[in-house]
């Protein structure tokens, strides 16, 4: 009878084991990783749906088999992602479509960058022409020697005190 009792666990685990699903089938395939990484989780988590790593998530599951079914029938990408953004809208998507209003979230980072870089050539010019502005004396005039002659004695006497 102790032996029965032993082996009941092994046998609940086997059979937990042997019914419990397998992994989501849409990571299996090329096209189904490449697609999945134009979508965003819907579950809240902001994270590209194939890299979701929610445990237990639930929304990541049925997304992943939503298209895991989609690729089965093999439909074109372009339809595969337009499903998606009309059962969960445009927030479904990783990046913006560069059409119409979206396209300035691709430009203007560059504009940015551009008018940045502009400002920071425009300041650095304007220093480097003060400092020679500066090092070349007051309206380009030239000390004369004697004068010179007599600044420098006039700092040695008063550095020997």
């Amino acid at each position: 009878m102790t032996r029965h009792r032993r082996l009941i666990p092994l046998l609940a685990l086997a059979l937990a084991a042997w019914l419990s699903p397998g992994p989501v089938g849409a990571q299996q395939t090329e096209r189904a990783k490449k697609l999945g990484k134009h979508l965003i989780c819907m579950c809240g988590c902001n994270q590209i749906l194939t890299a979701c790593n929610h445990v237990g998530c639930t929304t990541s599951t049925a997304m992943l088999k939503k298209l895991d079914q989609v690729v089965a029938r093999n439909e074109p990408d372009d339809l595969t992602l337009q499903s998606f953004v009309q059962e969960y809208g445009e927030s479904v998507m990783a990046e913006p479509p560069a059409k119409g209003f979206n396209r300035l979230a691709w430009y203007i980072p560059g504009f940015a960058f551009a008018a940045g870089l502009t400002i920071v050539l425009l300041v650095i010019s304007h220093w480097r022409r003060r400092i020679t502005l500066a090092t070349a004396g007051p309206a380009g005039e030239q000390i004369s020697p004697e004068l010179m002659a007599r600044a420098r004695q006039q700092a040695d006497e008063e550095t020997e005190d």
